[in-house]
């Protein structure tokens, strides 16, 4: 502080002591801050109408740049305008929208939680954006459209290709691309916009405040062989009957695995030892075919398999029970007509089994 302020009787705070003054302010104002109205009217949150109307996609695109980069100088270089520029852009959006977005540190930059909550809309917003160009291209074409599908390896195998099949027929020109894995993956890749819908289930720990779930039914599981597996024969088996075989599991923490491990705990027996991880359906089926390992499936895989006559289902009790599958999206994203017309085709499909 200068010794010209001093003498003049100014004084300006420090960041602790402004920390201090906020505290004291708001424990002065605590009984009024129970007030809704008051509530509101202290909100430095503006209303969102100027948001809409103010806040510009170059501020949202510098917030992208800053959480990729941590560093201003980066940041504006990456979307093409100077430090002095992008400085002045972001504390813009900061006054625009009351809060601070990013931290300043004695090395770069990072984003606080307002700044957080920005960049995943951020991130959304773009999103949507670029779809709207992949479904103009596609209509000027003459296309309806491209949608990203993820499914469970259970689904994909039955569902979904008595879908795709019947989808083709009334749409040709409809472009799907198809990732096939464990829920848990699926879901993930959903939030980080890498597909637009999920036929599968909601997994355990899922952050899913922001997604949609469509239950279409349930799937029974079973413990299955090989047609020639010594235990094919058999009237009544136990858990611990079948612990000291080599099993073909999915991999953890997909549903079908917590499940497949809550059994055996539920049997008081101990998980296997000897066991080979897969997603793939067909990679199951073809190890019970030709080896004496034993392997976890829904019944339905089982009864849609041509050869299914090379297979048995072994008699043992499977508890607990699948969570629902059904149809996943995000709760915010916009639906193009690609993804209403499969939505769509997988419930007619559903429906008609």
């Amino acid at each position: 502080m200068s010794r010209n302020r001093q003498q003049a009787g100014l004084f300006l705070a420090t960041a602790t002591g402004r920390s201090l003054m906020t505290g004291e302010r708001r424990d002065f104002l605590s009984p009024l801050a129970d007030s809704p109205a008051t509530s509101r009217a202290m909100s430095r949150i503006p209303d969102a109408s100027i948001i809409h109307s103010r806040l510009r996609l170059r501020q949202l695109r510098l917030m992208l740049a800053l959480q990729e980069f941590g560093s201003l100088r980066r940041a504006a270089e990456e979307i093409g305008m100077t430090q002095p520029a992008a400085t002045k852009m972001l504390h813009e959006a900061e006054s625009l929208l009351g809060v601070e977005l990013f931290e300043r540190l004695p090395r770069g930059m990072r984003a606080t939680a307002f700044g957080e909550t920005a960049i995943y809309y951020a991130k959304m917003i773009f999103a949507e954006l670029s779809g709207m160009r992949e479904e103009f291209a596609a209509l000027e074409s003459g296309n309806l459209g491209r949608v990203t599908i993820g499914a469970i390896p259970a689904l994909a195998s039955g569902l979904l290709t008595r879908t795709i099949a019947t989808l083709k027929k009334s749409h040709p020109r409809l472009s799907m691309s198809i990732q096939v894995d464990t829920s848990d993956v699926l879901v993930q890749a959903l939030q980080q916009d890498q597909l637009d819908v999920v036929l599968g289930r909601i997994p355990d720990g899922a952050r899913a405040d922001d997604l949609l779930f469509d239950s279409l039914g349930e799937e029974t599981l079973c413990v299955v062989a090989g047609a020639q597996h010594p235990m094919a024969g058999a009237s009544k088996l136990t858990w611990h009957e079948l612990q000291d075989l080599t099993w073909v599991l999915q991999q953890h923490p997909s549903p079908m695995r917590t499940i497949i491990n809550q059994a055996f705990h539920n049997a008081r027996v101990d998980i296997p030892s000897s066991i080979v991880e897969t997603t793939s359906i067909m990679t199951l089926l073809s190890l019970l075919q030709q080896t004496d390992m034993i392997g976890v499936t829904p019944v339905s895989v089982i009864n849609d398999y041509p050869a299914r006559h090379l297979l048995k289902i072994l008699p043992i009790t499977f508890e607990p029970r699948l969570p629902p599958y059904g149809l996943i999206t995000r709760r915010h994203r916009i639906q193009s007509s690609a993804m209403q017309a499969f939505i769509n085709a997988v419930k007619d499909e559903h429906a008609n089994v």
